[in-house]
């Protein structure tokens, strides 16, 4: 998982990154309610997803299921990243890394920025990933999520990622990102 600082409107620059400290599963999406996977794709935080008293220290719920999890009929909800070292279908960080996480966050939403993006992928997308798990029943899925990662480390800006015919499309600015 990575945070981006953004210097200004048009420069960014990488903030940090965070290894998270444990999930549940195995590579692939999360498909339904208590199937005990992670979700993988494109999701946002806004203010009232924070969660300031959660049992695992600090909490924000990412979004799932959005709107791609609903097009593919895919259950779950409450896939949290927060404190800990241990988690089922969700994201734990440790405790000191979602004080900084949650911190963050926490004073961009209250400066009145509308949400933060938090982008899941199963690994780092790279050509030689994909290589890797070509023969994996979620490779189709996963070239369409390469599509983001990649625009993403292309610009060092994140896309907004919308749905439509039941796939990610990206766009920056209203504009399509392809």
């Amino acid at each position: 998982m990575s945070l981006n600082c953004g210097l200004n409107s048009i420069e960014r620059v990488l903030f940090k990154t965070y290894p998270i400290a444990y999930f549940s599963g195995e590579l692939g999406p999360k498909l339904r309610e208590d199937d005990e996977q992670a979700p993988e794709g494109f999701y946002y935080v806004s203010s009232s997803r924070m969660n300031p008293n959660s049992k695992f220290h600090l909490s924000f719920n990412i979004g799932y299921p959005n709107l791609y999890d609903h097009a593919h009929q895919r259950t779950g909800s409450a896939i949290m990243v927060h404190g800990n070292t241990l988690s089922i279908g969700c994201f734990a960080m440790t405790d000191p890394m979602i004080e900084e996480i949650y911190t963050i966050a926490d004073h961009a939403l209250n400066a009145k920025q509308r949400f933060f993006r938090v982008h899941v992928f199963p690994f780092r997308m790279t050509d030689a990933n994909m290589t890797r798990h070509a023969q994996s029943p979620h490779i189709i899925f996963w070239k369409n999520l390469q599509e983001g990662y990649r625009f993403f480390e292309r610009t060092h800006r994140p896309p907004n990622a919308i749905v439509e015919h039941n796939q990610y499309i990206f766009e920056v600015d209203g504009q399509e990102a392809r």
